[in-house]
Protein backbone atom coordinates (compact mmCIF):
# COMPACT_ATOMS: atom_id res chain seq x y z
CA UNK A 1 0.00 0.00 0.00
CA UNK A 2 1.14 3.38 -0.69
CA UNK A 3 0.93 6.49 2.03
CA UNK A 4 0.43 9.24 -0.98
CA UNK A 5 -2.58 11.13 -0.85
CA UNK A 6 -5.22 12.16 -3.44
CA UNK A 7 -3.97 15.39 -5.29
CA UNK A 8 -6.79 17.41 -3.60
CA UNK A 9 -5.42 19.95 -1.02
CA UNK A 10 -1.71 18.67 -1.47
CA UNK A 11 -1.08 21.96 -3.03
CA UNK A 12 -2.55 24.04 -0.21
CA UNK A 13 -0.61 21.40 2.13
CA UNK A 14 2.67 22.06 0.17
CA UNK A 15 2.02 26.29 -0.18
CA UNK A 16 1.03 26.69 3.48
CA UNK A 17 2.74 24.27 5.62
CA UNK A 18 5.62 22.67 2.90
CA UNK A 19 4.33 19.63 3.74
CA UNK A 20 4.47 16.06 2.09
CA UNK A 21 1.84 14.01 1.61
CA UNK A 22 3.42 11.46 3.95
CA UNK A 23 4.01 14.28 6.20
CA UNK A 24 0.59 15.12 6.61
CA UNK A 25 -0.42 11.74 6.85
CA UNK A 26 2.58 11.71 10.25
CA UNK A 27 0.50 15.14 11.41
CA UNK A 28 -2.64 14.01 10.91
CA UNK A 29 -1.53 10.29 13.08
CA UNK A 30 -0.19 12.58 15.70
CA UNK A 31 -2.84 14.82 15.99
CA UNK A 32 -5.54 11.83 16.27
CA UNK A 33 -2.83 10.10 18.68
CA UNK A 34 -3.47 13.61 21.10
CA UNK A 35 -7.12 13.15 20.66
CA UNK A 36 -6.95 9.33 21.84
CA UNK A 37 -5.21 9.98 24.66
CA UNK A 38 -7.39 12.92 25.65
CA UNK A 39 -10.62 10.75 25.55
CA UNK A 40 -8.86 7.51 26.44
CA UNK A 41 -8.57 8.35 30.36
CA UNK A 42 -12.26 8.92 30.15
CA UNK A 43 -13.25 5.74 28.69
CA UNK A 44 -11.31 3.73 30.93
CA UNK A 45 -12.33 5.45 34.30
CA UNK A 46 -15.73 5.26 33.29
CA UNK A 47 -15.43 1.63 32.23
CA UNK A 48 -13.88 0.89 35.18
CA UNK A 49 -16.32 2.54 37.36
CA UNK A 50 -19.57 0.72 35.43
CA UNK A 51 -17.99 -2.82 36.04
CA UNK A 52 -17.50 -2.32 40.01
CA UNK A 53 -21.26 -1.24 40.48
CA UNK A 54 -22.80 -5.30 40.05
CA UNK A 55 -20.54 -5.47 42.87
CA UNK A 56 -21.74 -2.92 45.47
CA UNK A 57 -24.31 -3.43 47.76
CA UNK A 58 -27.53 -1.55 46.41
CA UNK A 59 -27.05 -3.00 42.69
CA UNK A 60 -29.70 -5.78 43.99
CA UNK A 61 -31.87 -3.15 44.70
CA UNK A 62 -32.50 -1.67 40.79
CA UNK A 63 -35.37 -2.99 39.14
CA UNK A 64 -35.89 -4.78 35.81
CA UNK A 65 -35.21 -1.74 33.62
CA UNK A 66 -32.59 -0.11 35.33
CA UNK A 67 -30.27 -3.79 34.83
CA UNK A 68 -31.13 -3.52 31.14
CA UNK A 69 -30.21 -0.31 30.95
CA UNK A 70 -27.07 -0.78 33.07
CA UNK A 71 -26.25 -3.71 30.81
CA UNK A 72 -26.51 -1.10 27.52
CA UNK A 73 -24.47 1.31 29.04
CA UNK A 74 -21.75 -1.01 30.07
CA UNK A 75 -21.89 -2.54 26.74
CA UNK A 76 -21.42 1.20 25.07
CA UNK A 77 -18.32 2.09 27.38
CA UNK A 78 -16.48 -1.36 26.76
CA UNK A 79 -17.36 -1.02 23.29
CA UNK A 80 -16.12 2.80 23.02
CA UNK A 81 -12.92 1.52 24.78
CA UNK A 82 -12.01 -1.08 22.72
CA UNK A 83 -12.86 1.10 19.65
CA UNK A 84 -10.86 3.92 21.28
CA UNK A 85 -8.09 1.21 21.91
CA UNK A 86 -8.27 -0.18 18.64
CA UNK A 87 -5.38 2.47 16.54
CA UNK A 88 -2.96 1.87 18.92
CA UNK A 89 -3.21 -2.33 17.90
CA UNK A 90 -3.73 -1.01 14.30
CA UNK A 91 -0.48 0.60 14.28
CA UNK A 92 1.52 -2.31 15.56
CA UNK A 93 -0.23 -4.36 13.19
CA UNK A 94 0.85 -2.80 9.92
CA UNK A 95 4.27 -1.34 11.99
CA UNK A 96 6.69 -0.47 9.02
CA UNK A 97 4.54 -1.92 5.97
CA UNK A 98 3.82 1.76 4.78
CA UNK A 99 0.45 1.79 5.33
CA UNK A 100 -0.31 5.20 6.79
CA UNK A 101 -2.82 6.26 4.70
CA UNK A 102 -4.72 3.43 5.62
CA UNK A 103 -3.70 3.44 9.28
CA UNK A 104 -4.98 7.02 9.29
CA UNK A 105 -8.45 6.61 7.66
CA UNK A 106 -9.68 3.19 9.10
CA UNK A 107 -8.19 4.76 12.77
CA UNK A 108 -10.37 8.06 12.23
CA UNK A 109 -13.73 6.18 11.86
CA UNK A 110 -12.79 4.01 15.16
CA UNK A 111 -12.74 7.10 16.35
CA UNK A 112 -15.95 8.28 15.55
CA UNK A 113 -17.90 5.18 16.31
CA UNK A 114 -16.35 5.10 19.84
CA UNK A 115 -16.73 8.43 20.14
CA UNK A 116 -20.64 8.12 19.51
CA UNK A 117 -20.41 5.02 22.15
CA UNK A 118 -18.76 7.06 24.95
CA UNK A 119 -21.51 9.29 24.58
CA UNK A 120 -24.34 6.93 24.49
CA UNK A 121 -22.33 5.13 27.63
CA UNK A 122 -22.60 9.05 29.37
CA UNK A 123 -25.66 9.27 28.65
CA UNK A 124 -26.75 5.97 30.09
CA UNK A 125 -24.89 6.94 33.02
CA UNK A 126 -26.35 10.12 33.85
CA UNK A 127 -29.89 8.65 33.10
CA UNK A 128 -29.22 5.66 35.56
CA UNK A 129 -27.78 8.11 38.78
CA UNK A 130 -30.57 10.75 38.73
CA UNK A 131 -33.31 7.50 38.79
CA UNK A 132 -31.86 6.44 41.45
CA UNK A 133 -31.42 9.77 42.91
CA UNK A 134 -34.39 11.38 41.90
CA UNK A 135 -36.91 8.95 40.22
CA UNK A 136 -37.48 7.29 36.69
CA UNK A 137 -38.55 10.85 35.12
CA UNK A 138 -35.29 12.40 36.78
CA UNK A 139 -33.27 9.88 35.23
CA UNK A 140 -35.40 10.23 31.83
CA UNK A 141 -34.79 13.78 31.98
CA UNK A 142 -31.20 13.94 33.12
CA UNK A 143 -30.01 10.81 30.12
CA UNK A 144 -32.09 13.13 27.42
CA UNK A 145 -30.12 16.41 28.40
CA UNK A 146 -27.26 14.87 28.54
CA UNK A 147 -27.57 12.97 25.10
CA UNK A 148 -28.81 16.56 23.80
CA UNK A 149 -25.87 18.24 25.13
CA UNK A 150 -23.48 15.68 23.77
CA UNK A 151 -25.05 15.51 20.09
CA UNK A 152 -25.04 19.31 20.52
CA UNK A 153 -21.23 19.63 21.06
CA UNK A 154 -19.49 16.68 19.25
CA UNK A 155 -22.02 16.69 16.63
CA UNK A 156 -23.56 19.60 15.95
CA UNK A 157 -21.34 21.97 16.36
CA UNK A 158 -18.88 20.80 14.56
CA UNK A 159 -20.85 20.05 11.45
CA UNK A 160 -21.94 24.15 11.96
CA UNK A 161 -18.55 25.25 11.56
CA UNK A 162 -18.06 22.43 9.09
CA UNK A 163 -20.45 24.34 6.34
CA UNK A 164 -19.10 26.12 3.59
CA UNK A 165 -15.67 24.08 3.51
CA UNK A 166 -14.58 20.86 1.99
CA UNK A 167 -12.62 18.44 2.91
CA UNK A 168 -9.21 18.26 1.39
CA UNK A 169 -8.84 14.36 0.89
CA UNK A 170 -11.23 11.95 -0.87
Amino acid sequence: MTTTLPAAGADWNLAERAETATQRLDRNWACLLQELRVVLTGVQLLTGFLLTLPFQQRFSELDGGLRWLYLATVGCSISATAMLTAPVALHRLVFRRHMLQWLVARSHHLTLVGLVLLGAAVSGVATMIFDVMAGGKAGAAAGAATMAAWLMLWVGLPLMARRGTRADVI
